[in-house]
């Protein structure tokens, strides 16, 4: 690979990660930013469990399957993405946990040890039943590839407090459905796309391709930015702007930058292995390892995918989800004890979920081979909100009696992406970017923030 390949692949992972010493007289749009008021938290960590979790099987208990197991849901029949049968009961059993007595599925022991940290949203619900955009919708806000995801807003209103590293970084072994569009800048500069890493390895180097420069020193290195420094800026003083050649300074600068940073925090061997061993690290539980570590080091958002594809999407057998819970259960109670150890519980966000949930009936469809599974479940799912000043030990709405659909106060995907940005300190209708003639935002033209959630 010659340097200008490295140079370009770079450039199109890392993003910007800072101005410092680069054209002179620029501003640092990357530079710490203060928002509309003063925020509850200043961090994100977004656990995504990508296919689909089933709420009836995790965190929405749900007597009545198990009283009407095997028979048609009352009323009329309901339309769901793929043919549906008879209601089925959860194989598992719940039980109350903590102080406030929240009901959680057996396959979450170590979640359910920490469950008064959670916020349970049991009353969530979306727009469309396919994966395509309801990934879009959770991630960026909008159905239709093209918007800047959740991380790029984040980036771009509050900038980053480590100008070494990336301001918004995303970890999956390989790719979700979708890919790229779920971290996307969208029409915002490319230094607010997220940083794809493959979290499958545990060295750096192998983490971050290129990592080190092996033939020239860093004095040599500095040198040799310090003329091209000079070059561009000599070359913009006579033709004006040009956003791409300084994205391309800046990328050349964050790469210099990286080496001494990310050798550094990408390295879980520097945790005691008593901290290692409880996270069990998996690829899954490596990324949680990883966020911590970043958020602690001042990346201001990781979003850390289960894997690659849709894991967690089971429509023939919902029993795979406790082999899928089984991998991520002690990494997130370990995450949420760390950063309260750690300090960093109070000024982090940590959100659990999927891009929707699961039917409470059979999957019956003719397509499949166990039959007990379950389809897509748009009008009713459950998300999990820790730290950032989320009330810890209460749950919030209700699903129906079966866990079809949310009921009492529904909480839509709108209404969860204006509550975090309040978090974070921003009037979600007043974050906005200019583009095509009109103010975009992150809400689109719809959400309320769920004062109820928050302390």
């Amino acid at each position: 690979m010659t340097r200008r390949d490295w140079l370009h692949k770079l450039g199109a992972g890392f993003g910007i990660a800072g101005l410092q010493g680069t054209l002179q007289g620029a501003v640092n749009p990357m530079a710490p930013k203060a928002p509309h008021f003063p925020a509850k938290a200043k961090h994100v960590i977004f656990l995504f469990l990508n296919g689909g979790i089933s709420q009836v099987d995790t965190f929405d208990p749900k007597p009545a399957l198990a009283k009407y197991d095997g028979t048609p849901m009352p009323g009329p029949k309901i339309k769901t993405d793929r043919a549906s049968g008879s209601l089925m009961r959860s194989p598992w059993e719940f039980r109350k946990h903590g102080q406030s007595g929240i009901e959680v599925s057996d396959i979450f022991p170590h979640v359910a040890r920490n469950i008064d940290s959670f916020c349970v949203i049991r009353s969530m619900y979306a727009d469309t039943g396919n994966h395509g955009p309801s990934l879009q919708l959770m991630n960026c806000g909008h159905q239709l590839p093209g918007r800047p995801s959740m991380g790029a807003w984040v980036t771009y209103g509050l900038g980053t407090e480590n100008q070494n590293l990336p301001g918004f970084v995303v970890l999956c072994p390989g790719f979700p459905v979708l890919g790229s569009s779920l971290w996307s800048n969208g029409y915002m500069p490319s230094l607010y796309q997220g940083v794809h890493i493959q979290n499958s390895a545990v060295e750096p180097e192998k983490l971050i391709h290129h990592l080190r420069n092996t033939e020239l020193s860093a004095d040599e290195q500095r040198h040799q930015l310090s003329l091209l420094e000079q070059i561009n800026r000599k070359y913009l003083a006579r033709t004006g702007a040009d956003t791409q050649l300084e994205g391309a300074v800046q990328t050349m600068e964050s790469a210099f930058r990286l080496q001494a940073e990310a050798t550094d925090v990408f390295d879980i061997r520097k945790e005691p292995e008593k901290i290692r061993a409880r996270y069990d690290i998996s690829d899954f539980g490596r990324g949680c390892l990883l966020a911590l570590r970043m958020v602690e080091k001042g990346v201001r958002m990781v979003q850390v995918y289960y894997g690659n594809g849709q894991p967690w999407d089971n429509h023939d057998d919902i029993r795979v989800h406790a082999k899928l819970a089984a991998k991520v259960d002690s990494p997130i109670a370990a995450l949420i004890e760390d950063l309260k150890a750690r300090g960093l519980f109070e000024e982090t966000i940590v959100i659990i979920g999927s891009e929707f949930g699961r039917t409470p009936m059979i999957q019956n469809s003719g397509l499949e081979k166990l039959g007990c599974g379950r389809d897509h479940n748009v009008p009713g799912f459950t998300y999990l909100l820790a730290g950032g000043g989320f009330k810890g030990g209460t749950t919030y709405g209700a699903t129906d009696e079966f866990g079809f659909k949310a009921v009492e106060n529904k909480v839509h995907v709108h209404d969860l992406h204006a509550t975090i940005l309040h978090q974070l300190g921003f009037d979600h209708t007043k974050l906005t970017y200019r583009h095509a003639g009109r103010d975009f935002r992150l809400t689109d033209v719809h959400g309320n923030v769920v004062k109820a959630l928050v302390s």
